[in-house]
């Protein structure tokens, strides 16, 4: 080495390290300070102006130029008043936060506004493809206001593949018939797939535009779908075509949904004055089969067996095993699960009626080989089998590490920052939507150090949401946490429940999203509806507020508690019947419990028609066996929890067996939940209503 070598290399080394330095101060520069309670506050009132337009809000932001969330301020005053905005001040915007959520919700409203204006110039200079069907549309009618043509292939085909499009698109499908492109055929393939939708309003929508005798059938079909009864009286008047096949059909599927014995009559009639097709046939019988099934007819094993093979699916074959157990008809329990793909047998509740048919049918040894490895799993029905053999629950957790530098690293990520600090101003949604995009394409390991970050700051629902399937599932402490901020646990037990089956309630309706709301208006973390909210309140002399104060999580637990409470008084305090009350309607638990009541606890549930409610009961009695060893390390049995019908539940007490949890010797890892999305209602008839087997 040369006399200038060393200190040119000791030099290059120390502008490494000096370097290296840099990087890492900029690093920890990049990850912001927490924002203060003061700036939350000032945010939270300047949101409150901007939501209202103008610029009131820029005195109580001025504070706020660095606060993370200030763009959302702009873009809130600019929405508001989104009939008075010029193009400049939505681009000026948009060039100032490229990539913001805010900048693409503005350019969606603002082209949703120019459509209005039917501004068509300054449309077409600010769209972007992918912003939605009505926009598409409003894109297309633009061209079209330039005296452009419509080719099909390039501009309709991917939405006429669509069974339902917005009312946008209307100008552009009327463009599209007076071009000539709407041919006979286009127009009854996509009526087909409306139909395959249950979309009537789009087949009477569609059926002014096809030939006069074709317009009829259509109509059929649509009538089909939204008054089955009445199609299907009407149909022995109609003559017998391919379409009007399709419409008599189509109405006698649905009518079996909601009057299988109604159903079967009408078949009767008109498959003597229409010639079905083998496959239409089928489609029938299959129909009338299933509901039958699911009414319990006397007839409904018999039917289910004769269906074909190529016909039967596996909910068919399902409810062939519930036909059965309503019954109590133990060589018939077995057939049918015997029958089923090797796949469809190895669900835990069907492994659990086989070791109850085995049982029954004195085969006990084979029994004991189920029930063991099933009682491995953290289910319902492991639960169950671990009860029946008296082993411990096979419950393994494992612990989410964290790792300082990932952390550092999703701090420097503003998307992500955004969407705590939004969660933190109580803005959930927007938290969620800023949540998604941050972490788009990131993998396991960094959602795993986001979701331990969520939940540090009291954002629950990452982890239900994140942590649903494999080994993610077995992250108990984030997956059931044990919120106190609340006040479930005092609550509770005013109340006079059991506080482990109210988190189990809550967790199962919203998964701890504060702001949950259904389709039929049921609110907050344990899905109230306002009206029953306010009987309950007025009920319990708890102040009313209003169907918004349901998204306050200490108002929704008051109310929520003491209305499981009303519920659970109505059937002897069983949890498990209040829980299938809670979600379906007690009216319906009582007509259950007229036609099967005398059934046991783990057949009843079983044979509940709505496998929406079926779902629920197990997952609900499943999650408060979970939650009662996340508080005590040990559980209350299941079995005790599942009081045989018409005997009175007893709280769980010092004197309740307790079960202990360990980790098998091959870790079981539970099924992905049935329902980690939007929750459903609580109060109302679930969606399945109507149709029982789905």
């Amino acid at each position: 080495m040369s006399q200038h070598a060393a200190p040119r290399q000791l030099a290059r080394r120390l502008l490494i390290l000096v370097a290296g330095l840099w990087l890492a101060g900029a690093a920890v520069a990049a990850v912001a300070a927490e924002p203060t309670d003061a700036q939350r506050t000032a945010f939270k009132q300047a949101y409150a102006a901007a939501l209202q337009g103008g610029d009131g809000w820029k005195a109580a932001a001025s504070s706020l130029q660095g606060y993370p969330l200030y763009p959302y301020l702009e873009a809130a005053a600019l929405t508001h008043d989104i009939r008075q905005v010029q193009r400049p001040q939505i681009e000026d915007y948009l060039k100032r936060y490229p990539g913001m959520l805010t900048a693409s919700d503005l350019r969606r409203d603002f082209l949703t506004e120019l459509a209005r204006r039917q501004d068509w110039d300054n449309f077409l200079a600010m769209y972007q493809p992918g912003l939605g069907d009505a926009l598409t549309c409003n894109a297309l009618q633009a061209q079209l206001s330039k005296g452009s043509q419509l080719d099909f292939d390039r501009d309709l085909a991917s939405l006429w593949a669509k069974p339902k499009l917005p009312g946008a698109c209307d100008p552009v499908l009327s463009a599209a018939h007076d071009q000539g492109l709407l041919t006979t055929q286009r127009l009854w393939d996509r009526i087909d797939r409306a139909a395959d939708a249950v979309q009537p309003g789009t087949i009477n929508a569609l059926a002014g535009w096809l030939p006069a005798g074709d317009a009829e059938s259509a109509r059929r079909i649509a009538s089909a779908l939204s008054d089955a009864g009445t199609a299907a009286v009407a149909a022995n008047q109609w003559p017998d075509s391919p379409r009007n096949r399709q419409a008599a059909m189509l109405a006698l599927e649905r009518l079996a949904r909601r009057q299988s014995v109604t159903a079967d009559i009408a078949w009767q009639k008109l498959q003597e004055h229409f010639a079905f097709t083998p496959e239409q046939r089928n489609r029938v019988m299959y129909a009338l089969a299933l509901f039958h099934a699911t009414d319990y007819d006397a007839s409904a094993i018999s039917r289910l067996i004769a269906l074909p093979a190529s016909v039967q699916t596996d909910t068919s074959r399902e409810w062939r095993v519930r036909a059965a157990l309503a019954q109590q008809d133990w060589t018939a329990v077995l057939a049918a699960i015997d029958a089923m793909p090797a796949t469809q047998q190895q669900d835990g509740e069907w492994r659990w009626f086989r070791a109850r048919a085995l049982t029954a049918l004195g085969r006990s040894d084979e029994a004991q080989q189920v029930l063991t490895r099933l009682a491995a799993e953290p289910t319902f029905h492991g639960f169950l089998a671990a009860d029946r053999i008296k082993a411990p629950y096979g419950i393994c957790p494992i612990e989410l590490k964290g790792n300082p530098q990932r952390e550092r690293s999703l701090l420097a990520n503003q998307g992500l920052v955004r969407a705590f600090e939004l969660y933190a101003v109580g803005l959930p949604r927007q938290a969620r939507r800023e949540w998604t995009q941050a972490l788009d394409g990131a993998d396991q390991d960094t959602q795993k150090q986001a979701v331990e970050l969520a939940y540090r700051r009291g954002w629950y629902d990452r982890a239900v949401f994140t942590f649903n399937t494999g080994d993610a599932l077995r992250y108990y402490e984030q997956r059931f946490p044990l919120a106190s901020q609340d006040g479930l646990v005092p609550q509770a037990e005013e109340a006079g429940i059991d506080p482990s089956w109210a988190y189990a309630i809550l967790r199962a309706e919203s998964a701890w999203m504060a702001d949950a709301r259904s389709g039929a208006d049921a609110r907050g973390l344990m899905q109230l509806l306002p009206s029953t909210a306010a009987l309950v309140a007025k009920r319990n002399g708890v102040t009313w507020l209003g169907g918004d104060s349901l998204y306050d999580p200490v108002t929704n637990i008051i109310l929520g508690t003491r209305y499981l409470a009303q519920m659970a008084a109505r059937f002897n305090g069983a949890p498990w019947l209040a829980s299938a009350a809670y979600n379906a309607g007690p009216g319906k638990v009582d007509q259950w419990l007229e036609a099967r009541g005398s059934l046991p606890v783990d057949l009843f549930i079983a044979t509940i028609p709505y496998k929406e409610t079926r779902e629920y009961v197990a997952r609900v009695m499943s999650f408060a066996v979970i939650y009662d060893w996340r508080q005590h390390g040990n559980a209350v049995t299941l079995s005790q929890r599942l009081t045989p019908i018409g005997q009175t539940y007893t709280l769980p007490d010092s004197h309740s067996e307790r079960k202990l949890a360990t980790c098998p010797v091959v870790a079981p890892v539970a099924p992905a939940e049935a329902a980690t999305a939007a929750p459903a209602s609580s109060m109302a008839p679930p969606a399945s209503a109507s149709s029982s087997a789905r």
